[in-house]
């Protein structure tokens, strides 16, 4: 299959040995602003993926991020970051990475390249059609995460993807594509920069987005995070205490009775 692989395209800049320090970081900043507005124009897109994932998730179903690299890494972070910000459970959102845990730290040489792994590895959680998978590979050609959304399209299973070429095979076969097109990278072939900033942000939009429709945020507070040290406690204690006009010594106490912003909201007067 022919494609034009944008984010393997060779740097718009040259001799990057030979820029000073402040050259090297205005001309990053440079290409980094572009970002944001290759973003903008895929929220059609997200918008439908997310509309999809609320669907699921509110009829028992879980979210799977699948990658390998860079692209499973951020997964992971996304995934961990919705339990202690939403309340969820840490099963809801999960994010799989090729190699295991251990190519969280460090790469595992070859992990990418089996096209049967990334389905044994959600197989493992028991996959359902209950469920939805999205794919995060910036080039969209990495075998474990398009062999696996290939056989969730094979099993009932909503599959989308976050990648960063256009007509890509992983593009080609999520039934639900997210395409980020941010062009080359500073440092040619270096998808961590651009393109996975551009993943970050999706990703950060799809799972706030989410939470929100399954009505996780209040206003704009997260009252069901969770209160797991003394700076989220005091973040708490302050929404308690603007939401219900309280002092601080009163919002303290029902913090401490009710153990989450939302309960001592909800039971205040009880």
């Amino acid at each position: 299959m022919n494609f034009t692989k944008t984010t393997e395209q060779a740097s718009k800049y040259d001799h990057l040995e030979k820029m000073n320090i402040n050259q090297l970081l205005t001309n990053i900043n440079k290409e980094d602003s572009t970002v944001p507005l290759a973003v903008e124009e895929s929220i059609p897109q997200i918008e439908i993926m997310v509309s999809q994932i609320v669907s699921k998730l509110k009829n028992g179903g879980r979210l799977f991020y699948i990658g390998a690299g860079t692209s499973g890494r951020l997964g992971i972070v996304d995934a961990s970051e919705c339990s202690p910000t939403f309340g969820v459970s840490p099963d809801l959102v999960i994010g799989l990475i090729a190699g295991g845990d251990v190519a969280i730290r460090e790469a595992v040489e070859f992990a990418e390249d089996s096209t049967d792994q990334g389905w044994k590895d959600l197989e493992e959680y028991h996959i359902s059609e209950k469920d939805v998978v999205i794919g995060i590979a910036a080039s969209g050609t990495t075998p474990y995460v398009i062999g696996a959304l290939q056989k969730c399209n094979n099993n009932n299973i909503i599959t989308g993807c976050i990648t960063c070429n256009e007509g890509s095979p992983l593009a080609k076969t999520a039934q639900f594509p997210i395409v980020v097109t941010v062009g080359p990278e500073f440092v040619t072939g270096s998808s961590r920069m651009k393109a996975g900033t551009a993943q970050k942000l999706v990703l950060n939009m799809i799972s706030t987005a989410t939470m929100i429709q399954l009505g996780r945020v209040k206003g704009n507070k997260m009252v069901d995070m969770q209160l797991s040290n003394n700076k989220l406690v005091d973040r708490g204690t302050r929404m308690i205490m603007e939401e219900l006009d309280i002092d601080r010594q009163k919002a303290t106490e029902l913090i401490e009775k009710y153990g989450s912003v939302r309960n001592a909201i909800n039971n205040y007067g009880a």
